[in-house]
């Protein structure tokens, strides 16, 4: 039973997970740099594999929003998981190549709108069949 409850629930799961552990990359980023800036061997941009985390993240983000969006039974949810993936996006890419100066809290809002989007589609929005799904 638990299996399949799981099995059921995946796509929303790891969407949650991967948006929360996406949510904390970006809070502890500003902390790495603080700490960074107090030792001795001091650099002045983050490690190349501290940067590249957040493409998986968008790779990730993005395939449990097309299952999820796939297997939900509200289109609204459909919609806004869609828009908060390709503002993650947005985003992370904005701030990869500085289009525009954008505030460095703004990554919050799509990532927390993902792991909510996630958990309430995962809690209240399932299909029992396949008829239901959009």
């Amino acid at each position: 039973m638990i299996t399949k409850y799981f099995q059921h629930n995946r796509s929303d799961s790891i969407g949650a997970l991967a948006s929360g552990l996406c949510l904390i990359h970006c809070i502890a980023t500003p902390f790495i740099f603080l700490a960074q800036t107090c030792s001795a061997i001091c650099c002045d941009t983050a490690p190349a594999w501290w940067t590249s985390i957040d493409f998986l993240f968008i790779g990730i983000s993005f395939f449990a929003v097309y299952l999820s969006a796939k297997n939900t039974s509200k289109i609204w949810i459909s919609t806004t998981l869609w828009i908060s993936c390709i503002g993650l996006c947005l985003v992370i890419l904005n701030e990869k190549l500085a289009l525009i100066s954008l505030p460095e809290s703004t990554i919050y809002i799509p990532a927390i709108a993902l792991v909510l989007l996630h958990l309430y589609n995962r809690k209240y929005c399932q299909c029992k069949d396949g008829t239901c799904c959009v």
